[in-house]
C-alpha cells in the first residue's frame, strides 16, 4: 500500500510545472524522495539552484497537489540542494527537447 501510494503521489506530481523550464518536476529530476508513513508524506526535492525564485511556488504546488491524493493525511516538503541538481537528472527525452547535450 505504501509503495502504491508513493507511486500515485509521483504520478500526481507531474502536474507541477517548473515555470522556467516548462516541464514537470518529476521529469526534470527535482523529486529526490517520496516517503510515506501511514498517511504522512514527506517529499524531498530540489530546484535548479539554491537561489531559484520559483522555490516557494514549487513547494506550494507540491503541497497542494499531494494533499489531493486519496490516502494522504499530511504533506511535508523538504527542499535540499545536496546533492545539487544537474541537467543529467532530467529524463532523456525532456533533456533533448530542452537542448541539453549529452556529455560522454
Amino acid at each position: 500500500m505504501t509503495s502504491e501510494l508513493a507511486s500515485r503521489i509521483r504520478d500526481a506530481l507531474r502536474v507541477v510545472i517548473d515555470p522556467e523550464l516548462g516541464h514537470n518536476i518529476v521529469d526534470l529530476g527535482f523529486v529526490y524522495d517520496i516517503s510515506v508513513v501511514g498517511g504522512a508524506v514527506r517529499i524531498t526535492m530540489t530546484a535548479t539552484t539554491p537561489g531559484c525564485p520559483a522555490t516557494r511556488f514549487l513547494q506550494e504546488g507540491v503541497t497542494s497537489c499531494v494533499a489531493e491524493v486519496p490516502g494522504v493525511g499530511s504533506v511535508h516538503v523538504e527542499m535540499t540542494f545536496d546533492p545539487p541538481w544537474t541537467p543529467e537528472r532530467i529524463e532523456p527525452a525532456v533533456r533533448d527537447s530542452l537542448g541539453f547535450a549529452t556529455v560522454n
